[in-house]
């Protein structure tokens, strides 16, 4: 089933000149259920499949930019019919370029996952092929990673999920393929982490990551500096998941060689990467 978001730039230049005259045709993308965007006319008999995150086109892209609310975001979807996800630790990598050297091919895309300390080593739980290599933190401390609740993004055999961190201590007894905590929790349930205002002052680059209710990863990361309640509403109003986490802030990074993109902002710790199935 499809699930359907409105176009962003049409709701707000709808927003600007007034309220839409009955019956003009309005524009909505849907995300088929491979992952393909459908460009869709409302009172128009036009339906356009157009290059998005899973089309067949010659430099498959599992990412787009799109604007929200004046920032733009970059927002990549990950596919279990198509993808798998691993992880992978930062030391001695420290960049995406470091990773892609010793790779025979590059990945569908690569992000920072959980934050970490000075050495690049994840601070929260860290689970890679299948392999516990940090523990769960339930302390308390300052810094976004202690704004509780925080939380885990992990995975096996293509079922994705994102967790608090109690509910997971609670429910998850089996070890995972991949898990990376971090925090604080975009989204709880569909609602805003309830320390984040819809828009506070604060403003960085931002990324994190979320899953739909039909299983697809979304990780999205800002151009430029955005606010944690609106990347959490994006969240909630386009990407559609009712659960969300904070990966990390001015070091996040994405490289995604489709569009000939390897950020390089800062030495980055554990990484999250998508591969072809």
């Amino acid at each position: 089933m499809n699930y359907r978001i409105p176009y962003v730039a049409l709701a707000l230049a709808l927003a600007a000149c007034g309220q839409q005259v009955e019956g003009d045709p309005v524009t909505v993308i849907e995300f088929g259920e491979d992952g393909e965007t459908i460009t869709r006319v409302e009172g128009d008999d036009t339906e356009e499949v157009v290059a998005g995150p899973t089309s067949n086109v010659a430099a498959e892209s599992a990412c787009e930019r799109l604007t929200f609310q004046e920032v733009v975001l970059t927002h990549c979807v990950a596919v279990p019919a198509k993808h798998r996800i691993t992880t992978v630790l930062g030391p001695p990598h420290r960049s995406f370029a470091k990773l892609a050297e010793g790779r025979s091919s590059a990945p569908v895309f690569a992000v920072n996952a959980g934050m970490f300390d000075g050495d690049g080593k994840p601070i929260g739980y860290y689970v890679e092929d299948s392999e516990r290599l940090q523990a769960l933190n339930t302390n308390d401390g300052a810094g976004n990673f202690h704004l509780k609740p925080n939380g885990v993004f992990y995975g096996s055999n293509g079922e994705w999920r994102v967790r608090t961190t109690e509910s997971f201590l609670a429910n998850v007894s089996d070890r995972p393929q991949f898990g990376t905590q971090s925090g604080p929790m975009l989204l709880i349930d569909g609602k805003l982490h309830p320390e984040i205002s819809e828009d506070g002052p604060s403003r960085q680059i931002r990324n994190g990551v979320g899953v739909d209710r039909q299983g697809r990863a979304h990780f999205v990361i800002s151009e430029g500096p955005i606010s944690f309640g609106k990347f959490a509403r994006f969240f909630r109003d386009v990407a559609n998941t009712p659960n969300a986490l904070y990966l990390d802030g001015n070091v996040s990074g994405l490289w995604d060689p489709a569009n000939d993109r390897m950020d390089a902002r800062a030495p980055i710790g554990p990484m999250i990467v998508v591969e072809t199935r």
